[in-house]
């Protein structure tokens, strides 16, 4: 090539041949042409590394870790010990305002609460992100997240593994070759929480540790005075930071669902717990949830589908035929596709799926396979051009209306004492049939007494709330002074 060919004209006429190749130097490319080279490192940002973060940024550590923030620094210790040249912040804030121009892409793996406000910010300034499961606390925050992935053409993938795995793959190949025929039942579970639930606020006020930045952690969500039982792990059950055994399960168990049977919003929902609590995650909780038919499939129709969750110890009811002394749970739960010709049976993040029949058909292969780890697909897909992208498994155009089914359960659950199946107008965001009048009531604390050889029952409940507000903040929070998402149209 003639040396005079200016940079425009190559842009111009050879980009085309360069993509093909292997490795092209992004001093030829450029920022400007939205391409990274494979033989490049990217440079990431992990915010929340003393849990699942550490294993995200393990299973990507051949990549440029220049950040990492956590607000609690000593449960975070062995992550910032394995990447000494990496600054260290214990507000993402911060280490946003100082590092995030120098970097291209950001893993979060905080609290469910702040997973949102966290991506969305990163995203908006043009970074790739990984976000761990659930990947949003509500369904407007899921909504934002999709569209700003949409706007921004960012590499986006949430940390539901399984997305990658052989199983999912085949579960929606089987359903799509009219293998267990038409699906108008679905059962799924898990055998968590195995972190403490149903826990009445605790009352005590502890000193916050000098290794925390509790207003960090507390971030969006209103304030409360710390207490050791939150954090670290235990948010998962506290509803302002987490979204309890459902949200923590649901996007490995319920993802070849989503998936297989094509779904989109739900129609309707309700759910049932024991005690539900103001503050805490019941005990055990069932959810139902109803999708309308979908278009066919060549092979295969698909008509209006019931799908079932159980957690807690609850299982699904075990299908005429399941052998004797074979267990549903596989590795932490299950799901039962009730088909009109068989039943598929997977486990969680849909391992080894098998037919009730004891058939195994050879379906034609439609979905690739992950050459690598779910987290190594996505510094894949941010070394390539936008336009050219081949996507992650579980980018948000996919893991985005995933969560909503996922954080739908959770509203299910959270307006049960509405005593009513709730319609949903899922392009709306809105419930459209609780009373204009309705009020809702919620348990603040349980106890239980025996005076005398008789039980007393003292519950403090809370004042009546208008129903539709409570459901309206369920589905989008208002976010704690100080701290908001990116203004755009959902």
């Amino acid at each position: 090539m003639s040396k005079e060919i200016s940079r425009r004209k190559f842009l111009e006429k050879g980009a085309t041949a360069a993509i093909g190749l292997a490795v092209v130097p992004s001093v030829v490319l450029g920022k400007k042409f939205g391409h990274t080279a494979p033989s490049d490192k990217l440079n990431v940002l992990g915010v929340g590394v003393g849990g699942r973060g550490a294993g995200v940024l393990r299973a990507i550590q051949g990549e440029n870790i220049i950040g990492l923030c956590d607000v609690d620094w000593r449960y975070a210790d062995r992550a910032f010990k394995e990447y000494p040249n990496a600054k260290k912040y214990n507000d993402y804030r911060r280490m946003y305002d100082e590092l995030l121009k120098s970097a291209d892409a950001v893993v979060v793996a905080t609290a469910d609460h702040t997973h949102a406000i966290i991506a969305a910010q990163a995203m908006a300034a043009g970074k790739h992100v990984y976000v761990e499961k659930p990947l949003t606390h509500t369904v407007y925050e899921s909504r934002l997240l999709t569209k700003l992935a949409a706007k921004h053409k960012v590499a986006t993938q949430m940390g539901n593994q399984g997305a990658s795995g052989p199983g999912v793959r085949k579960v929606c190949e089987w359903i799509w070759n009219g293998e267990i025929g038409e699906v108008r039942k679905v059962e799924a579970f898990t055998d968590r929480p195995i972190w403490p639930q149903g826990l009445n606020r605790p009352e005590q006020v502890e000193r916050v540790p000098s290794t925390m930045n509790w207003d960090a952690f507390i971030g969006p969500a209103p304030f409360r005075p710390y207490n050791s039982i939150y954090t670290p792990w235990n948010f998962r059950g506290w509803w302002d930071f987490g979204t309890g055994a459902l949200g923590d399960m649901a996007c490995h168990i319920l993802h070849p669902v989503f998936k297989g049977l094509k779904l989109g919003y739900p129609t309707k929902v309700q759910g049932s717990s024991t005690l539900l609590l103001t503050d805490c995650a019941p005990t055990a909780q069932m959810v139902k949830l109803i999708y309308p038919a979908r278009d066919n499939m060549p092979k295969v129709a698909m008509p209006e589908v019931e799908v079932y969750w159980y957690d807690g110890g609850l299982m699904p009811m075990r299908p005429e035929g399941m052998p004797a002394g074979k267990s549903l749970n596989d590795e932490g739960g299950g799901v039962i596709f009730h088909g009109t010709k068989d039943t598929l049976i997977c486990g969680c993040y849909g391992v080894r799926p098998w037919l009730l029949s004891g058939r195994n058909p050879d379906a034609p292969k439609v979905l690739r396979e992950v050459n690598g780890s779910h987290e190594m697909d996505w510094v894949r897909a941010c070394k390539e051009d936008p336009e050219d992208r081949v996507e992650t498994t579980s980018d948000f155009s996919e893991a985005g209306p995933f969560n909503e089914m996922v954080v739908m359960g959770v509203l299910a659950v959270r307006l049960q004492a509405l005593h009513q199946e709730l319609e949903w107008d899922g392009p709306n965001m809105r419930f459209t049939n609780i009373p204009e009048n309705a009020t809702i009531r919620t348990v603040v604390k349980d106890g239980f007494n025996i005076t005398d050889g008789h039980p007393t029952f003292n519950k403090t409940w809370t004042d009546p709330i208008h129903a539709n507000q409570f459901a309206q903040e369920l589905i989008k929070h208002t976010y704690r002074e100080g701290w908001s998402l990116p203004d755009m149209p959902v």
